[in-house]
């Protein structure tokens, strides 16, 4: 059977082991903006110029507010591309991990403890009862 306990946990061990090789990551999308200047005798205020050579930004969420980052260098933007591509590797490879573990817990048996439910554990279904029911 392949997906028997040991085989994923195996698997799990293996995808913990992926997460210890990430390399510097950082969240975003990375977009190309092309800008016009303004001044009337330039390229860029005719009609189909595309405009100015395009100036590349990381876009992310912080605390509810978007934050723009803009590259000073091509080397910058590399760096950049090569966070976010690991950042979606660290998502892909946490997405993995969840649906990996959710097998695993539906696959381990359940420990039974001896004598069933404890007196506080009674007490406490008994509330939740009375309150559903409007006492």
């Amino acid at each position: 059977m392949p997906n028997d306990l040991a085989t994923l946990e195996t698997q799990r061990s293996k995808l913990l082991e992926e997460f210890l090789g990430l390399h510097d990551l950082r969240p975003g999308s990375i977009t190309a903006v092309t800008r016009r200047c303004g001044k009337p005798s330039c390229h860029c205020a005719k009609h189909n110029d595309p405009g100015h050579d395009p100036q590349f930004r990381l876009t992310r969420r912080v605390s509810g507010k978007t934050v723009t980052e803009s590259f000073p260098n091509p080397t910058a933007l590399r760096k950049a591309q090569q966070e976010v591509a690991e950042f979606h590797r660290f998502q892909k490879l946490s997405e993995d991990l969840v649906t990996l573990n959710e097998q695993i817990c539906r696959l381990r048996p359940v420990e039974q403890q001896r004598g069933g439910w404890t007196e506080q554990e009674k007490k406490r279904l008994l509330r939740s009862i009375r309150r559903w029911r409007g006492k």
